[in-house]
């Protein structure tokens, strides 16, 4: 029975709703938007230089790499979105706000990487079978245009390179493509002074399998995320446990944890209390939201007090 039901002197449901975590969402007030802005045009002149010399010398290699930093410029340009979309007010039809058109975005984003990676391996296994006649020096100088700007526009992400998902995945994107136009560099000298066309193949299948190793990992992430599941970070039954061994907290279920986006992370649950502690609704409630703010970052929760069973075990209780 809870308490609602049974005095209703006032609303049991207490409901944090003040503290949202926007103070958590640094990337949005500490990147200035000039940085995204230039990072976004530099990796569309890489994606072009890139695609029209992958087309001009016949390397599929520097397709492969202009394909990798189309997916880095489509990630910062959804950064920008979603950092306008987030500065919307939560109002009726959205009452958490719009906080996760950037996971989705991401989503979508990462879902047609994989597809293009696995478009880029195929090709490559056929050309590997079947090589063709590449122009080695507009292969290798293309790569150096490619490994310079993305020098640069890594130099520009560094300090929010672990803010929110898009920033992470653009960031190491943008690292891996550095690293790859090295290889590439290396492989249009090979192919320019040794003929070595069978490189270009090697090359494009290991950008393809190291983009879809990076896409699989951040895909978990957007898909829990998405499907509300308990943040990895945090043991259920752990914190079940503390919650627990708070003073005058009988009993702790009916307990959900989830990410609203990266940064926030929600809680709800049912809370049992001894009938004749009513009257300390209130410290408790204080004592909860201090132990999951100070240990597990948790700044909203939604707590039902009730000092007898839930009357459906099995579908509102666990």
């Amino acid at each position: 029975m809870n308490i609602g039901t049974q005095m209703n002197p006032r609303n049991i449901m207490y409901h944090q709703g003040h503290d949202h975590g926007h103070n958590h969402h640094t990337v949005d007030k500490d990147l200035p938007t000039y940085k995204l802005w230039i990072s976004i045009l530099l990796n569309l002149v890489i994606t072009l230089a890139q695609f029209i010399g992958g087309l001009v010398s016949n390397s599929l290699a520097l397709l492969s790499d202009a394909a990798h930093n189309l997916n880095d410029t489509v990630s910062l340009g959804i950064a920008v979105y979603s950092r306008k979309i987030g500065q919307k007010k939560a109002d009726l039809a959205n009452t958490f706000g719009y906080k996760r058109a950037e996971i989705i975005g991401a989503f979508i984003n990462l879902i047609t990487l994989i597809i293009i990676a696995l478009v880029l391996i195929k090709e490559g296994v056929e050309r590997f079978m079947d090589p063709v006649s590449i122009d080695g020096s507009i292969m290798l100088w293309v790569a150096v245009v490619g490994l310079l700007g993305n020098v640069v526009t890594a130099i520009l992400l560094h300090s929010q390179r672990k803010e929110n998902l898009n920033m992470k995945s653009a960031y190491l994107h943008i690292l891996s493509d550095a690293f790859s136009s090295v290889g590439v560099i290396l492989g249009g000298w090979l192919i320019l002074y040794y003929q070595w066309y069978w490189i270009d193949s090697v090359l494009t299948i290991a950008i393809g399998i190291y983009i879809l190793f990076h896409s699989y990992h951040m895909l978990r992430e957007s898909i829990d995320i998405l499907m509300e599941a308990t943040p990895s970070h945090i043991s259920l039954p752990e914190l079940e446990n503390g919650l627990k061994k708070i003073d005058l907290v009988d009993d702790i279920h009916h307990l959900h944890i989830w990410n609203l986006n990266e940064s926030q992370t929600l809680l709800e649950c049912h809370v049992r209390i001894d009938e004749s502690n009513m009257q300390y609704i209130e410290r408790i409630k204080k004592a909860i939201k201090d132990f999951l703010s100070a240990s597990y970052n948790i700044h909203h929760s939604t707590l039902e007090f009730e000092w007898l069973p839930c009357e459906n075990e099995h579908s509102d209780c666990r």
